[in-house]
């Protein structure tokens, strides 16, 4: 009986040194360093700090308990002079820029870091066209990867909801399962390939004060659906030109319908306040994955659709001089 519970001891030992040994930590080089530098470890996705580690004669190293693997985090120094994106896994990882600048980091230790690395490698010097297409052929090669999961979620919008949805049922059951997996079936699910020409699609959301409205609702007039964010600086930039048209075709039956992709309810609050933004303005908290934002095919701001009277579509990102002209011409 001795022997038996020596030996599930044991066994037991081994099995948590293996665990221990196969453990997350990315151990670094750097290159002219200060001492004390700190550097911290972000979760993407959640925008949660994981760890951070100070920077001793040009060397740190990360070790923390993660739940759940692959991870893409990004590197950084508190100033964001220097950063780097990478994929994690469950293993001892070695991140190297000693020899060169810290964006450009040897980094091994993780297979879907390696397919990253070998992806990006051959995009040095293509056209935005070009990359578009390696990426696209990535995604349709490498199913089983949690790299082509979150690169069809940037682009799901962009590439359109028939090639997403051949992709996404390509995928495991694991990939599909994943943050990146549901919000490209969110995508697929939601969204309505909005196009100029077509009725408007409805919506229900919490305006300002809290208070459920139907877009359906607040029509009738001339009327732009605006996506914007507070920290979109274009759109900030954009506002007071918005501002100026609103008040000059308001009285003539001109409205204004504001969805922002904020994260945030006091940021986006105060920059309504600080822009004068009068008119409606909507927000669910849930940035890329508002279901408004996927159901009119959003994946950047600022964007906007101009709907007139009977509710058809008739111009998509207009805004300056030529929202003011077609305004003119909507409004009689």
């Amino acid at each position: 009986m001795k022997k038996i519970l020596f030996g599930l001891v044991v066994i037991a030992m081994l099995s948590f040194t293996e665990k221990e040994e196969s453990a997350f930590s990315l151990t670094g080089k750097t290159n002219n360093f200060e001492n004390g530098k700190v550097l911290y470890l972000k979760d993407n996705l959640s925008e949660k700090i994981i760890d951070s580690a100070v920077v001793t004669h040009n060397q740190f190293v990360f070790r923390t308990k993660i739940s759940k693997f692959p991870v893409r985090v990004l590197v950084y120094n508190k100033e964001f002079s220097q950063w780097r994106d990478i994929w994690i896994e469950n293993n001892k990882m070695i991140f190297d820029a000693s020899e060169s600048d810290f964006k450009s980091a040897k980094v091994t230790g993780s297979q879907s870091e390696d397919l990253s690395q070998q992806l990006y490698k051959n995009a040095s010097g293509l056209s935005f066209e070009e990359r578009n297409e390696l990426e696209k052929k990535f995604v349709e090669n490498n199913p089983n990867s949690i790299v082509s999961a979150f690169i069809l979620s940037v682009f799901s919008a962009d590439w359109g909801k028939d090639f997403s949805k051949v992709c996404y049922e390509r995928f495991s059951k694991d990939i599909k399962k994943t943050e990146y997996g549901k919000r490209i079936l969110n995508y697929i699910t939601l969204n309505r390939d909005v196009k100029i020409g077509d009725q408007y699609s409805d919506f229900v959301m919490n305006d300002k004060n809290g208070n459920p409205k139907e877009l359906s609702k607040l029509l009738g007039k001339v009327t732009l659906l605006e996506f914007w964010a507070s920290w979109c600086g274009p759109c900030r930039q954009e506002n007071p030109h918005l501002v100026k048209t609103y008040e000059k075709y308001k009285p003539n039956g001109f409205e204004i319908v504001a969805v922002s992709l904020d994260k945030e309810k006091e940021k986006w609050l105060s920059a309504i306040e600080k822009d004068g933004l009068a008119w409606t303005n909507f927000c669910d908290f849930k940035v890329w994955e508002s279901k408004t934002a996927l159901i009119y095919g959003v994946y950047a701001v600022p964007e906007n659709f101009l709907i007139d009277k009977t509710g058809k579509i008739v111009a998509r990102n207009i805004r300056g001089e030529q929202l003011n002209k077609k305004l003119a011409e909507l409004i009689k």
